[in-house]
């Protein structure tokens, strides 16, 4: 009889599941087909069978400079050749340099905090809005995702059926996860992104500390504010004391130096940042007006929001970020140029290629980010996409890609993501590639 050889990936994966819980050490990772992969370097990633894949996954978007940037990885290793360690007690020189780079860069921002990840802040901003205003409720967005945290796990990706309002046109809440208390549920509000009607229904009765919201719901591909959208929620806010906060963890620096907000001209009271502002090192941003920010350090303690954290700046994820922002901002033109051309390119060339298929599509971007969408409009909101997007072959036309080496993350209307480590060449063969693929899907 013969022996089945066990691959190398099979062994991995065995072994991942005998000894970690779920299989993967980050539950969004598990992915069908699954691959082990070992190594990346500007546009590409390869896999432990030494296959190449041209990724537009960028690990969900920070690799905006592209996979291993030269300037980045040196800054870390010039820090850590230097000693530098993480100290727990007193400050750095490397602190406040930071600090006044963000502010340079986001306008918009007057005083910064910074955490470990994109969920921190967003968790962190939630708080802070509690201080400042004294209420408890927060108002969402309907497949907007806005971190793990307890007060934010709801209502990300349900089908039409779980979207249903009631007479008041409030949508019910739909928890991502176990273990999340019953009591949070008064807090928690959640409306269709675009709605500005439902919104104020929410904010008129006194109750609302923060809305929050992806300015860009990018968790699912795309879907971009109508005119007015953002401006009327920034006097919505206004006019019913909430402070609007602007999760922009997926699209701020990927999109412009000074964040979405920068593009839109709408100010936020509070930003939240991740992703791209340390091109894959692991840090969040917290920042906005001195006013609200202050009361990280209120002298009145009943007012004063705890922030802390013992991996908070540390030096590596500051090196990475200070490099990344340096290089942005002193490149900008070069850099925003470059993805936007490449953005504009695979646009035009997916939607010729797809206006020769017989069903519909719609390609939407916004500058490097780009998604394809199974239907013949560009959503308003996610209950748009539940109801019209052809899920089945959204899900069989990424895995064909992926099967072709080209790396979109195998689940409908994800965002592909451009950096600028991508070439015109690389544009081009894959979009032969995607002629490939649609000529057998």
């Amino acid at each position: 009889m013969a022996h089945k050889t066990v691959s190398a990936a099979q062994e991995i994966l065995e072994k991942n599941e005998k000894y970690i819980a779920g299989g993967v050490f980050s539950l969004n990772r598990k992915i069908d087909p699954m691959r082990v992969f070992v190594r990346a370097k500007g546009a590409y990633v390869w896999d432990i069978e030494g296959k190449r894949y041209t990724d537009y996954h960028a690990a969900f978007a920070p690799y905006f400079l592209g996979h291993a940037d030269d300037d980045v990885d040196q800054a870390v290793i010039d820090i850590v050749k230097d000693s530098a360690s993480l100290f727990g007690a007193g400050t750095t020189p490397w602190e406040a340099e930071l600090a006044e780079l963000l502010v340079a860069c986001v306008p918009t921002l007057e005083q910064v905090q910074v955490t470990n990840t994109g969920s921190e802040a967003t968790a962190l901003a939630l708080r802070l809005a509690r201080a400042v205003t004294g209420r408890d409720g927060v108002l969402l967005m309907q497949g907007g995702y806005n971190g793990w945290e307890d007060e934010v796990a709801f209502n990300l990706m349900d089908p039409p059926e779980r979207q249903q309002p009631d007479s008041e046109g409030n949508l019910p809440l739909n928890p991502i996860s176990a273990g999340i208390p019953a009591s949070v549920n008064r807090n928690v509000h959640v409306v269709q992104f675009n709605d500005l009607e439902a919104a104020e229904r929410q904010l008129a009765g006194g109750e609302i500390a923060a809305v929050m919201l992806e300015p860009i719901l990018q968790n699912v591909g795309v879907v971009k504010p109508e005119p007015g959208y953002l401006a009327g929620l920034r006097r919505l806010c206004d006019e019913y004391g909430a402070l609007l906060v602007f999760d922009e963890v997926k699209t701020g620096f990927r999109h412009a130096l000074g964040g979405y907000q920068s593009l839109c001209g709408v100010t936020p009271d509070l930003s939240t940042f991740g992703k791209a502002v340390a091109n894959g090192y692991p840090m969040g941003v917290i920042g906005g007006k001195k006013a609200y920010m202050q009361h990280f350090s209120h002298p009145d303690p009943s007012r004063r929001a705890l922030i802390a954290g013992t991996y908070n700046g540390h030096p590596v994820t500051v090196a990475a970020t200070l490099a990344t922002l340096k290089k942005l901002k002193s490149r900008e033109a070069e850099i925003y140029g470059h993805t936007d051309r490449l953005g504009r390119l695979m646009e035009e060339g997916l939607k010729e290629l797809f206006a020769a298929q017989d069903y519909p599509t719609t390609v939407v971007r916004q500058g490097s980010a780009f998604v394809v969408y199974f239907m013949d409009h560009a959503p308003r909101d996610w209950l748009d996409i539940a109801r019209h997007n052809d899920m089945e072959r959204d899900v069989r036309y990424r895995k064909a890609l992926l099967d072709e080496g080209v790396f979109h993350f195998p689940v409908a209307t994800k965002q592909g993501s451009i950096s600028f480590a991508h070439t015109e060449k690389d544009i081009a063969e894959t979009l032969e590639i995607t002629e490939k693929v649609l000529a057998e899907l």
